[in-house]
């Protein structure tokens, strides 16, 4: 039976039992009674560039886990992609730890994007359940960690939980309520329904924020560059099965908008991720993989042409697609 044939049954199931409110997990001194009890330790990474505007209010809000009263938090990395505009700065002014991406793992040369940054902050985690988040939230809520967080404590059984949310698109004179994630719609969706039908349930599939244990993230490698998100939810798929990962619905979420172009290369990686890892499971029929110019891993030009005021053009980029091997390889 072809991926997109599979009986919906499963998968309705599944956005029914696994599918949460961030409400479920409003009461913060219960999970923090929860955390000492099972004696874990929780760490939030958060790759960050060029995010100076908008770092310090979500460390803010984080703070809020990290005190006294509700000590959810025990770790809260920054890792810095050679920013440009002070966000390093911001950061360290908040009493975290900050770390510069190049400076970690460096036998493995310059980090190549924000899953090389993602993986390389894994080595500095001390946790037993990690969190990433994205810094470029303009409204960012304690409650979009302490609810995926939360999943994991208090349901048995799960170890990868994703945020889903609502975002509005206002990069034009008239805002669209649910008119973000361009990419999200128009490519990485109708590619799970293509090839990996199992999760098309999740609402936000290339959400920077999710929470996992750390065997699981140590388990799996990471995608450099924007496919991360892609590849990790596959990869906890295939290692850990659909029942053991959820999604916690956590509202609004508002964060700043790429340029086009730039939405176009960064979906030439996710679709480089995804056919890459439907190959691995035989989900591309071998005549699909050899056409020529198809290179879904290592280095590949991405042609993007294009109609200026100065005419027409064809830029090239170079477009690296690596995968960092699982974490417990390299720190064993």
């Amino acid at each position: 039976m072809w991926p997109s044939e599979l009986p919906a049954a499963p998968r309705s199931e599944w956005f029914r039992t696994n599918s949460f409110s961030y409400g479920t997990f409003c009461d913060v001194a219960h999970l923090c009674q929860l955390k000492r009890e099972r004696d874990v330790l929780i760490t939030l990474i958060l790759p960050a560039r060029n995010v100076a505007a908008t770092i310090g209010d979500v460390l803010n809000a984080v703070a809020s886990l990290r005190g006294a009263r509700f000590p959810l938090l025990d770790q809260v990395i920054v890792i810095d992609s050679n920013s440009s505009d002070g966000t390093a700065a911001v950061a360290e002014r908040a009493h975290v730890e900050v770390y510069e991406e190049n400076r970690l793992m460096p036998r493995f040369g310059k980090a190549l994007g924000k899953g090389d940054a993602m993986w390389r902050g894994l080595s500095k985690a001390h946790g037993d359940i990690i969190a990433f988040a994205d810094t470029d939230t303009r409204n960012f809520r304690f409650e979009f960690i302490s609810s995926i967080v939360g999943c994991l404590l208090t349901k048995p059984g799960i170890s990868f939980v994703k945020a889903s949310y609502r975002r509005p698109f206002d990069g034009t004179e008239k805002p669209v309520p649910d008119g973000g994630g361009r990419v999200t719609e128009l490519l990485a969706k109708p590619i799970l329904n293509m090839f990996f039908p199992e999760l098309t349930g999740f609402v936000q599939p290339l959400a920077g924020e999710f929470a996992a244990t750390r065997e699981l993230l140590y388990s799996v490698p990471f995608f450099t560059g924007y496919a991360v998100e892609i590849g990790l939810l596959i990869d906890a798929w295939q290692a850990c099965g659909l029942q053991s990962m959820a999604q916690v619905d956590v509202g609004l979420r508002v964060n700043r908008h790429q340029d086009l172009a730039s939405l176009s290369r960064m979906s030439y990686s996710i679709l480089r991720a995804a056919l890459l890892r439907a190959a691995s499971v035989g989900r591309i029929l071998a005549s699909d993989g050899g056409g020529p110019g198809m290179r879904l891993d290592g280095m590949a030009a991405y042609f993007h042409a294009v109609a200026r005021s100065e005419g027409l053009c064809l830029d090239e980029y170079c477009e690296t697609l690596l995968e960092r091997p699982p974490m417990r390889i390299e720190l064993a």
